[in-house]
């Protein structure tokens, strides 16, 4: 009797590991790959690897009525709702918002707001254009919709916000109380979108709450809870496959390490801010971004002072 206890465990086990082996596997070869990198010169390769993580507004993947419950609009065409650049390397986790509004140079088209390049032309052109910006390489890119966002976060069973204030934005659907809450999915893309009920920062607050519902997503994701319950685990593999494009470059052991490093940029682990600015306007500050980029391009976000590090961007 206790011989064939010991086999059925061992065959349950034996199951538990094919389905956390097989599941990724699987959600992996569904995954959207995508000719993301530009064409021509580039900067050379760097110690560390960074990360392009977009949030685009496409509403292709949603319905009408979809469009509706989220609050999304109709707006015709695709630009890019959420800019994040994640550097891992030798030191702490470095997750830096670039706010949409940013005035910058693109390629060909002049200067103009930074979510205008993808519209322009697509990853290609938007990678481009911020490399240029800051002189830092770009590794990998990936991109999720607003669909795969609000799926990714009722997968996970929900996320902690924390708005400062009670916030209510009809074209969001947003209407929560100030203070620390979970949200579902549709909530954490309106908390995440809306910029109409926050201080006088507009874009930049805006930004910080989408760092914050990001960082969320991936502490959940890797929690020991998920690996536990496989209706979690297969409903978030699920959700992510049909969330997530990436660059075609990108493997699959590559996007493991973003998953995992998106549970380690907060606190100690790692540093998250908005990309140094001189004003509201999000106008970038010279000296500040120049010297933090720096630093991002030498894999040295150890040595990153708080003065380049803020939530906002701002100064302190």
């Amino acid at each position: 009797m206790p011989r064939f206890r010991f086999g059925i465990i061992k065959l349950v086990l034996l199951a538990w590991v094919v389905f956390m082996v097989a599941v990724p596997l699987w959600a992996w070869s569904k995954v959207d790959k995508v000719d993301a990198m530009p064409p021509g010169e580039r900067p050379g390769d760097q110690p560390g690897n960074t990360y392009l993580i977009v949030g685009s507004d496409s509403r292709d993947d949603l319905s009408q009525a979809e469009r509706k419950q989220l609050g999304t609009g109709g707006a015709v065409g695709q630009r890019t709702d959420t800019i994040m650049l994640l550097h891992t390397g030798s030191g702490p986790n470095l997750l830096m918002s670039i706010p949409r509004d940013s005035i910058v140079e693109i390629p060909e088209h002049g200067t103009t707001k930074v979510n205008a390049a993808y519209a322009f032309g697509g990853a290609k052109l938007l990678i481009k254009t911020l490399e240029n910006e800051t002189g830092i390489r770009i590794d990998d890119y990936i991109e999720v919709g607003f669909g795969g966002f609000v799926g990714m976060v009722d997968a996970v069973g929900g996320v902690e916000i924390c708005p400062k204030a009670a916030m209510e934005d009809p074209l969001a659907n947003l209407d929560v109380p100030k203070g620390c809450q979970e949200a579902d999915g549709q909530t954490a893309l309106g908390y995440a979108r809306s910029r109409k009920t926050y201080s006088q920062l507009g874009d930049i607050d805006r930004a910080r709450a989408q760092r914050e519902v990001v960082s969320a997503i991936g502490s959940k994701a890797l929690s020991p809870w998920t690996f536990v319950n496989p209706v979690r685990y297969f409903r978030l593999s699920s959700s992510s496959a049909e969330s997530f494009s990436v660059s075609e470059g990108t493997s699959p052991i590559s996007l493991g390490r973003f998953a995992f490093a998106m549970t380690r940029v907060d606190g100690e682990n790692g540093l998250t801010c908005g990309v140094p600015i001189r004003d509201t306007a999000v106008n970038w500050d010279e000296e500040r971004s120049e010297a933090l980029f720096a630093l991002i391009r030498d894999d040295d976000t150890a040595s990153i002072p708080d003065r380049l590090c803020t939530p906002s961007g701002l100064p302190k």
